[in-house]
C-alpha cells in the first residue's frame, strides 16, 4: 500500500479496499477474508479501530455497560490479512481506481485498489428547524453516548443543589425527538437512569421528566406489537409520549413544539433519523435518494470493481418490488456477508449470489425487566421478551459477549455508576456534519470541530 507518509509497499496481492468499519463493513472484512484464506489483501479505512455495536449505545447513556463493551477492536476479532487505516477518507478517483483519506494526525494517504467497497454508514438527518443545529446533540457514536451519560449526572447534581425552582425544573427536563428504536430506547433507560440519580442526590424522582417527541407513533413502520408494547412501557413510566407532533423551533432556554406547548429544558437529544454518509455524493454513479444505486449482486452498474452496501447503498428489496432496503443492521450484516462473498467470487474463490433475505424480527429494551420482541414474528413483552432480546444481542456481538453479560448481572444486583469523569467534554460528531461552525456553549453541551460520524456506522437506529 503507497501512502504520502511512510512509502511503504507490500507484495503485490490483489487489494480490496472497504471504506467503513461498522456492520456492513465489518462483516464484509469478515466474509471476505473467510473465503480468500488470506490470499488477498484487505484494507479496512475507518475513523475508529473498533467495530460499534450500535444497538446497544442507549445502555451506555444509561450507565449499565461500559463504552468499551460495545466497542470491539478489529484486531482482535478479523484475520492479520485484515489492516485497519485510520482516518477519513477525503478523495476517491473511481477512474484511477485510488482513494485517500487524512489519519488522526492529519496526514494524507493514498492507496490504489482492485475491489473497493463504499460501507461507509451514514450520518445524522437534520432538519431545517431552528435552533436544531445550535442547541441538540445527536446520538450515533461512543463519544455521543459517553457524554450524554455525564451530562445527565451533571444536569441531576446542579438540580440537587440548585435554588431556583424554574432552573431546577428545566435541568430535570429532558426532551428526545424521534420516536425510532434509538430515540425509544434513549427515552427509556435515560428515565430509569435518571430516576436512580435523583434517588442518590436526595431529589425527588418525580421530578425527573421525559419527554418523546414524534412526528408519527412510537416505533412507526416497525410490527405493531412492537410500537404499541413500547409506547404503553414508557406512559406507564411516566414519560410524556407526544404523537403526530413536531418540534418548531430551539433555543438555550427549551424547546417549542407544535402543539403550542414549551418545554424549559437542557437537555434536547436529536434522534429523527439518518441520511446515507455524504462522501458519496459527488461520485460519478448513480445515486436515488441519497444511497449508491446497486444491483442485487451489490455491484455499482458501469463499474465492476466497484461495490456498496449497508446503509450508504439502495439495495434492492426482493421482498418489496421497487423499494430499496431499510437502513437496518439486519440488513447491513447481510450485505456486508455477501458483498463479501460476491468480491471472493469475482476473484476466483466460489460464485455470485443476489441479495436476499428472511425477517427474522425485531427487538427493542425498554429498561429495567422490559422490551419488546417479535423473533420471527412471534410477539413477546416483559421478562420473556427481555431474555430474548438481551440474547439476541449478546449473539449478534462479535466479540465482548462474557464482559457485556457481567455488566447486566452487576447492574441487576447493584447500583449504576453514577461518578462524572469529565472525559470527554464535547461529542466527537456535532449534529450538523455539513456546518462550518458550531456555537461552543448551548443547553450543557459544547461541541466540538465538525467532522463526520463514524463510517460504517450500519443501522438508521441501531435496529436488530
Amino acid at each position: 500500500m503507497n501512502s504520502r507518509g511512510n512509502g511503504t509497499t507490500t507484495a503485490a496481492k490483489p487489494r480490496v479496499v472497504i471504506i467503513g468499519s461498522g456492520f456492513a463493513g465489518y462483516h464484509t472484512a469478515k466474509s471476505l477474508a473467510k473465503r480468500t484464506k488470506g490470499e488477498i489483501e484487505i484494507v479496512v479505512v475507518s475513523p475508529t479501530n473498533y467495530f460499534l455495536y450500535l444497538p446497544l449505545l442507549p445502555e451506555v447513556a444509561g450507565g449499565i455497560l461500559e463504552p468499551r463493551r460495545i466497542a470491539v477492536a478489529l484486531s482482535d476479532t478479523l484475520p492479520p490479512c485484515v489492516r485497519h487505516a485510520p482516518g477519513e477518507v477525503d478523495s476517491i478517483d473511481l477512474e484511477a481506481r485510488e482513494i485517500g483519506w487524512l489519519d488522526p494526525e492529519g496526514v494524507g494517504h493514498k492507496t490504489s485498489y482492485d475491489k473497493l467497497v463504499l460501507a461507509a454508514g451514514s450520518v445524522h438527518k437534520v432538519m431545517p428547524i431552528p435552533g436544531v443545529n445550535e442547541y441538540a446533540v445527536g446520538f450515533r457514536g461512543v463519544p455521543e453516548a459517553f457524554y450524554l451519560r455525564d451530562h445527565l449526572v451533571r444536569q441531576i447534581d446542579l438540580a440537587a443543589m440548585g435554588e431556583d425552582d424554574d432552573e431546577v425544573t428545566a435541568r430535570c427536563t429532558f426532551v428526545v425527538v424521534g420516536a425510532g428504536y434509538t430515540g425509544t430506547e434513549v427515552a427509556a433507560q435515560g428515565q430509569l437512569f435518571t430516576r436512580a440519580l435523583a434517588r442518590s442526590r436526595g431529589l425527588d424522582p418525580d421530578l425527573m421528566r421525559w419527554v418523546l417527541v414524534s412526528r408519527g407513533k412510537v416505533l412507526a413502520g416497525l410490527d405493531e406489537h412492537l410500537s404499541k408494547t413500547a409506547d404503553k412501557v414508557l406512559r406507564q413510566r411516566g414519560v410524556e409520549v407526544h404523537t403526530d407532533t413536531t418540534m418548531e423551533e430551539a433555543d438555550a432556554e427549551g424547546v417549542q413544539l407544535s402543539s403550542g406547548e414549551r418545554i424549559p429544558t437542557r437537555t434536547l437529544l436529536w434522534c429523527v433519523g439518518v441520511r446515507a454518509d455524504p462522501l458519496i455524493e459527488n461520485l460519478p454513479i448513480e445515486i436515488d435518494g441519497g444511497r449508491v444505486v446497486v444491483e442485487p449482486t451489490l455491484q455499482v452498474p458501469g463499474h465492476p470493481e466497484l461495490y456498496a452496501c449497508g446503509d450508504v447503498a439502495a439495495v434492492p428489496d426482493p421482498s418489496r418490488p421497487g423499494e430499496s432496503t431499510a437502513m437496518t443492521a439486519q440488513h447491513a450484516v447481510r450485505q456486508g456477508v455477501l458483498a463479501g462473498r460476491n468480491i471472493a467470487a469475482s476473484l476466483g474463490y466460489g460464485s455470485v449470489r443476489g441479495y436476499r433475505h428472511r425477517d427474522l424480527g425485531f427487538v427493542v429494551d425498554l429498561g429495567g425487566f422490559q422490551a419488546a420482541a417479535a423473533p420471527l414474528h412471534i410477539p413477546l413483552t416483559g421478562f420473556p421478551a427481555k431474555v430474548v432480546t438481551r440474547g439476541y444481542h449478546l449473539a449478534a456481538m462479535p466479540g465482548n459477549r462474557l464482559r457485556t453479560a457481567v455488566d447486566w448481572v452487576l447492574e441487576a444486583v447493584q447500583p449504576r455508576q453514577s461518578a462524572q469523569l469529565g472525559l470527554v467534554r464535547s461529542p466527537a460528531i456535532p449534529l450538523d456534519t455539513a456546518s462550518p461552525e458550531v456555537p461552543q456553549h448551548n443547553l450543557g453541551f459544547p461541541h466540538a470541530a465538525p467532522e463526520r460520524t463514524q463510517a460504517g456506522a450500519g443501522a438508521s437506529d441501531g435496529s436488530g
